[in-house]
């Protein structure tokens, strides 16, 4: 008999370098945890690999330099420059905010921040004070003094950071002049100057969309700094420095090129091993919400930058609640009804309330929250059972 349904390992690893084969260091790891463990490996299998450790081995880093060299290249014809509604992260978003003063020393640089908190939740400011203030989010942009005058100092509740601050101390740190607008429409920024950088994650296609309406001059984004092909140091050609983290202090990690390529090489390795089609996904930032803080974790373009084919599309499942209360205790029937469900279930009352999430955006979640973010030493996440059902 069967006792359990999905079961999520971190699978231990050794530490990754530059260069390294790392389909077979993979592929050995989780072949050898499993003899060493006594568990077998099974068909619809997931493996899950950190993009972090990606990126290292294929050495997808830059130094601020190399990005203030691209975005002098890019936009130093500008006299000034705005950067719209970044997040308020120090992994994420200060070193990007370094290189691209470092491109416009002796230049004003303007960075829009948006109110009550960032793209991800991070907050500035609660609801509640907004409210007593008469302050409408939508419509009202102010100087940071002004915001501050209004509302005193805003220090994250995690990070004991005052970003505005934070902020303006690195513009002023690489030589540039700064200026911090708080608003949540990109286009407030235009009152200031008509070249613009879009920091958004999610929202930027809009953003870039309503800056060249409103007649932006110059409407670039963060996605198209680093973004080509060179052997200099590293870039991403469709999101740039969108999904880098701090590496150094003069340098960052960029999002992992060629993951999808990487995620069938290691199904067909580990394939070879163990004689089992074994779905591959590389995972970021997973897709969920803090509900103490706030923030929203996806920091990254995507959850997952590439996976195998069988992870295409979303789950196709029937509520086994609902089906407990309709047709009662006979487990045979449920079974039954379990085997025979339609292979579209959209709109059938059966599904109601799971979830239609992409399978990649799910599982990646799943991983992410098994390997952590700190010290676990677990890049690599086997998922097991994941497609089964009561009745399997």
């Amino acid at each position: 008999m069967k006792n359990f349904g999905t079961v999520s390992r971190g699978v231990c690893a050794p530490i990754f370098k530059k260069g390294m084969d790392m389909v077979e260091v993979i592929a050995n790891t989780v072949f050898d945890a499993a003899k060493n463990e006594g568990f077998s490996l099974n068909d619809r299998d997931v493996v899950g690999v950190t993009e972090s450790v990606l990126a290292r081995v294929q050495g997808n880093y830059a130094t601020l330099t190399q990005i203030a060299d691209d975005v002098k290249a890019k936009f130093g014809n500008a006299d000034s420059i705005a950067i719209t509604l970044p997040i308020l992260s120090r992994n994420r978003f200060s070193q990007i905010l370094r290189g691209i003063s470092k491109g416009f020393v002796g230049k004003k640089v303007y960075v829009l921040l948006s109110y009550p908190s960032d793209e991800v939740g991070n907050p500035l400011i609660d609801l509640d004070t907004l409210d007593k203030k008469g302050v409408n989010a939508y419509t009202d942009v102010f100087t940071a003094e002004e915001f501050k005058e209004l509302f005193g100092d805003v220090v994250h509740p995690f990070t004991g950071i005052d970003y505005i601050d934070y902020y303006n101390e690195i513009i002023m740190n690489a030589g540039a002049i700064p200026q911090i607008i708080l608003g949540n429409d990109p286009r407030a920024i235009l009152k200031y100057t008509k070249n613009v950088i879009v920091a958004d994650i999610h929202s930027r296609h809009r953003s870039k969309r309503l800056l060249k309406a409103a007649g932006s001059e110059i409407v670039g984004g963060v996605d198209e700094i680093l973004n080509t092909p060179t052997d200099a140091h590293g870039w991403h050609g469709e999101y740039g420095l969108l999904g880098s983290n701090l590496s150094t202090d003069d340098s960052v990690k960029l999002f992992p090129r060629d993951s999808e390529k990487f995620a069938n090489d290691l199904s067909e390795r580990l394939f070879q091993l163990s004689g089992k089609k074994i779905e591959v996904l590389v995972y970021g930032d997973g897709a969920f919400k803090d509900p103490v803080g706030g923030i929203w974790e996806l920091a990254d373009p995507v959850v997952s930058p590439g996976y195998t084919k069988g992870l295409d599309g979303v789950p196709n499942e029937v509520k086994l609640k609902y089906l407990a209360d309709n047709i009662g205790g006979d487990e045979e029937a449920i079974k039954e009804a379990i085997r025979n469900k339609k292979s579209d279930l959209t709109g059938d009352m059966a599904s109601q309330g799971t979830t239609p999430r992409r399978l990649t955006d799910l599982l990646g979640s799943l991983c992410d929250l098994t390997s952590g973010s700190g010290d676990k030493g677990t890049p690599i996440v086997l998922v097991q059972g994941y497609f089964d059902s009561f009745a399997d």
